[in-house]
């Protein structure tokens, strides 16, 4: 299950216009979704794994009907270029018959963010560390399954959402992959995840829950992968200030501020004799709401480095 980086990296926040600014909508998005594709349920063989993760997002605004939210006459946007480096160790250890492994993922994130003015930063992201990476294996099923930790490392700055990178709070996530690839070459993957979020102290504000996955569809051609990958979230919960459901921003959000967003696109892959595996892939988000929407192209490096433990 290569898996997650916590890119957190990508996108943003929002400072709403019609309370002040220490009840700015939560933001940076400590999931980078889609991040996963090819083999996202199959971890690894034993051994030492460094993976980056390189890529670029734009979007703009949408509101609770998913039409372009409007500030001051402007829509919103976020750009967004990143690099993730994750370092995966798959130990010689065995737990309820899977593989264990522990990771962790340190984001480095440029974002620029045009929102009453353009302001941009540079800086860490939120780090990611799991102790807990399951693998099982079968003939042509592999499952995985994980918890994520979300640490509040990067910048942050509760008056101005535009140079914060980091979302300031904890996050938890329980996490459950599966990959399928019968014989013929084919390949089908999902990721399942569901987090959890805890109250930022600097605002008192408290982002809903959300169910997301990322999926995969392709076909394996030699050393060449091509499919289709995507991502979908659905927030299950409201947001909250004060204990209380996030009051709507006409033409900005809704109530509570639940997104949502489904996206989809080409993927590519190639592995070479060593073992080495790159993917590049563009996804276009559609069906959102109360969030950001837009584009995003990845470029993903699996190295084998060894064995440590």
């Amino acid at each position: 299950m290569i898996r997650r980086l916590n890119i957190t990296i990508i996108v943003s926040i929002i400072a709403l216009v019609v309370v002040p600014a220490s009840r700015a909508k939560e933001g940076a998005d400590q999931y980078p979704y889609g991040a996963e594709n090819w083999f996202a349920g199959a971890t690894p063989p034993r051994g030492f794994y460094f993976i980056n993760y390189a890529g670029y997002y734009t979007g703009q605004l949408r509101n609770g009907s998913g039409d372009r939210a409007i500030l001051n006459g402007a829509t919103p946007q976020v750009d967004a270029t990143f690099d993730a480096f994750r370092f995966l160790e798959m130990t010689r250890f065995k737990i309820l018959g899977a593989d264990y492994g522990v990771h962790v993922i340190v984001p480095v994130v440029y974002q620029s963010m045009n929102l009453n003015g353009r302001n941009s930063t540079t800086g860490l992201g939120d780090i990611v560390v799991d102790p807990l990476i399951l693998g099982w294996h079968q003939e042509h099923w592999h499952v995985a399954a994980a918890f994520d930790i979300d640490l509040p490392t990067g910048a942050y700055n509760q008056n101005d959402g535009r140079i914060s990178i980091g979302a300031h709070y904890y996050s938890f996530e329980p996490i459950l992959a599966f990959t399928y690839m019968p014989k013929d070459g084919w390949e089908a993957s999902t990721k399942l995840m569901y987090n959890l979020k805890t109250t930022n102290p600097a605002t008192n504000y408290h982002s809903g829950q959300e169910f997301h996955m990322d999926y995969l569809v392709g076909k394996h051609v030699g050393k060449w992968m091509m499919g289709a990958s995507g991502y979908a979230l659905e927030q299950v919960t409201d947001d909250t200030v004060d204990g209380q459901t996030a009051p709507a921003a006409p033409g900005l959000w809704d109530a509570g501020r639940r997104g949502q967003v489904l996206a989809v696109g080409p993927s590519v892959a190639y592995s070479n004799k060593h073992h080495m595996t790159f993917i590049a892939q563009w996804q276009h988000e559609t069906l959102v709401q109360n969030r950001f929407g837009g584009d995003k192209v990845w470029f993903k490096m699996i190295i084998p480095i060894g064995k440590i433990f």
